[in-house]
């Protein structure tokens, strides 16, 4: 029995010891993979926008199925900075998407891909994959193309949906003649008294939840209750103090960030002091910072569009999170 217990127990050493090898090797192989693919990324040198545009219109004019090419997103607007990440957003109009679908390889003339996904596969959001399929594509060289082939039928029907599209190539005349790209559909737009009041009372029965969450030291649902839905209100409020001193006539880019073009520097440094980690006491110096942010904006949204905002509401919630912040303090 001894005899068996002593071999039982060196196999066991002798198991954790080659297990601990393995995950050595794993680490390994791991750190091998990102070193080959930063050498890729540094080594092979970023392909020019010219270089990209006449590889994309090159591969549409030398394959029959593809009959006209368009461009949307930031490298169509004019009021977007313009710098070496930004994608390229190119759909192809084809006969058909079928052929394309099936062969997989038929993108690798585009260059080496790192990595890429095809939406159009997860299962977690609708497809219409006769009628659009796309590719999104990371290159070795850092270049991204977010591809999509649109039958002719679907492109026709929404080319002109979206105002930053572009037609750069149309082999047969088949789109329709479109105005220059403007971003005006996603200027900030002027709001209903209803929906300046409904912000309003969102954002301040809302850091109830954060601040019982706090005293709890939920940190994920605090995260959750501050970014999904207080945030979103302090940032609404944001856009519609922009739209006020630009007469509603700029966007704020995508999730806001452009905001900080027409907000004074104190408050875009405000606004950035209310993204907090995971350290309860720098949770609630920014949750506090960013009441007093919103009271603030709200104020001023409502006096210049003439609705009365509700300061009573404001300072009774920002009361309450203050005594349970004192309360998490004590206790």
């Amino acid at each position: 029995m001894e005899r068996i217990k002593a071999a039982n127990g060196g196999y066991l050493k002798c198991r954790g010891y080659f297990l601990n090898i393995s995950n050595v090797l794993k680490q390994r192989i791991h750190s091998e993979i990102e070193k080959i693919a930063l050498e890729a990324l540094t080594e092979v040198g970023m392909r020019s926008e010219n270089e990209i545009y006449n590889l994309i219109l090159s591969v549409a004019k030398n394959d029959v199925r593809i009959k006209a090419v368009y461009i949307n997103g930031s490298r169509t607007n004019e009021n977007v900075p313009k710098d070496i990440f930004q994608d390229y957003d190119i759909v192809y109009v084809v006969e058909e998407t079928q052929s394309f679908i099936e062969d997989k390889d038929w993108i690798r003339i585009f260059g080496e891909i790192l990595y890429m996904q095809y939406p159009d596969e997860n299962p977690y959001y609708p497809s219409d994959k006769k009628n659009s399929y796309g590719y999104l594509m990371q290159f070795a060289d850092g270049i991204r193309i977010d591809l999509t082939v649109q039958s002719v039928n679907y492109a026709l029907q929404h080319i002109k949906e979206d105002k930053l599209c572009k037609i750069l190539l149309d082999k047969e005349k088949i789109l329709p003649e479109i105005e220059a790209a403007t971003d005006f559909q996603y200027w900030v737009k002027k709001p209903a008294k209803e929906e300046f009041l409904a912000a309003c009372n969102e954002f301040w029965w809302c850091t109830n939840n954060i601040a019982k969450g706090l005293w709890r030291k939920e940190i994920p649902y605090v995260q959750d209750m501050t970014n999904y839905c207080v945030r979103m209100q302090l940032i609404t409020m944001l856009n519609w103090k922009v739209g006020i001193l630009t007469g509603w006539s700029v966007s704020t880019g995508k999730s806001s960030k452009y905001l900080y073009k027409w907000l004074s520097v104190e408050e875009w440094q405000m606004f950035l002091s209310t993204y907090f980690d995971s350290d309860i006491d720098n949770a609630w110096k920014s949750v506090i910072g960013m009441c007093e942010l919103f009271a603030n904006v709200a104020q001023f949204v409502g006096e210049k569009l003439g609705w009365e905002y509700n300061e009573k509401e404001g300072k009774a919630a920002q009361a309450f999170l203050k005594y349970v912040y004192q309360l998490s303090k004590n206790g």
